[in-house]
């Protein structure tokens, strides 16, 4: 009598595996899309050759680690996977070397009303969402995805289990971040910072994530009717420490200071021994004061104006008086000129 193929029968014998179970094994038959993978008895189940990182190393009698990612395939066979058992292997390590207070990193998995969740090998990692952040947290599911750093905070061996904070992880790390700019922070000292938030008299600018302030009147020599008119949410600045409360932990920034000012960029234009029209706006008992068309302005000392030791210099020129200079002295650093009176 002919025995015949009794199809459920088969079926029972794929009860007793489920989705994420591990099984060691042993490589069978090699295919060109996969391995043929024995994991115990009559027991076969298929690993696709894109598991594999160098499937062209992988042989017959290999043996190795594996998790079930399917009951039963097109085939009728159990897939499995080595990539995922390498996976948990490793992260099973890394939780192991975990105790209170380590970091740690995850990509979170599932969002819920109660917080966040994740995996570390067969280890299963929960943030309370208390714990996520110092903000109000509003959908948990918009963290799915990302990749987040967090210090343990509880650790159960027996069940697997890991709670940890991201907030404490980003507190202490903000804490060590203020200690290292305060300790390193000095008058005159050039930062970069992004500028966070302007107002209508300023700006605070984010400098190693302490909140600097930048006054409207450090921005620039132009006159503005605002900070936006010279910089914007979002914008890397540089410039410089003008002021610093350490007791109140306040500092003052300035731009401007880093700036040529007009008078300096107008001097720069000027070269010694030219001559140049200028009018006189200032009589001082030993000269008086020059400015050029191009706003630049220096002291033309009596001595230069005339060789007649007894006159007065207000006998030479007079205020208002249009007049022709020779420039004999430059001091871009200082801002100073001295004319010679043609």
């Amino acid at each position: 009598m002919e025995e015949k193929f009794d199809m459920s029968a088969i079926d029972k014998t794929f009860t007793s595996y489920k989705k994420g179970q591990a099984f060691d094994g042993v490589v069978v038959m090699k295919r060109n899309d996969g391995v043929i993978f024995n994991i115990g008895g009559k027991n076969d189940a298929f690993i696709s050759s894109a598991d594999f990182e160098e499937f062209d190393k992988i042989k017959i009698g290999d043996r190795f680690k594996v998790i079930i990612t399917n009951t039963k395939n097109e085939e009728g066979l159990i897939e499995a996977s080595k990539k995922k058992a390498d996976e948990q292997i490793i992260g099973n390590q890394n939780a192991v070397k975990l105790k209170l207070g380590s970091k740690f990193s995850f990509v979170v998995t599932e969002g819920s009303a109660n917080g966040l969740h994740s995996n570390m090998g067969e280890y299963k990692i929960f943030i309370p969402i208390s714990e996520i952040s110092s903000s109000f947290v509003k959908d948990p599911r918009s963290y799915v995805g990302q990749q987040l750093e967090a210090v343990v905070t509880e650790i159960k061996r027996e069940e697997k289990s890991i709670i940890g904070s991201v907030k404490m992880l980003t507190e202490q790390i903000k804490e060590a971040t203020e200690n290292m700019f305060w300790s390193s922070i000095f008058i005159n000292k050039i930062v970069k910072g992004k500028v966070k938030k302007i107002m209508p008299y300023g700006a605070f600018i984010d400098v190693d994530g302490v909140d600097c302030f930048l006054h409207i009147s450090n921005i620039s020599y132009k006159k503005l009717s605002s900070p936006a008119d010279a910089i914007s949410e979002g914008e890397e600045i540089t410039a410089r420490v003008i002021e610093l409360d350490r007791v109140n932990k306040k500092v003052t920034l300035s731009i401007k200071v880093l700036l040529d000012s007009p008078k300096k960029l107008a001097i720069k234009e000027l070269k010694v021994g030219e001559t140049y029209s200028g009018k006189v706006v200032k009589i001082l008992k030993f000269g008086a004061i020059i400015a050029l068309e191009n706003g630049a302005s220096g002291l033309l000392h009596i001595n230069n104006a005339t060789e007649d030791k007894q006159a007065q210099i207000y006998q030479i020129v007079k205020l208002d008086e249009e007049v022709k200079v020779e420039v004999i002295d430059v001091d871009v650093e200082d801002e100073r000129l001295s004319f010679k009176l043609v």
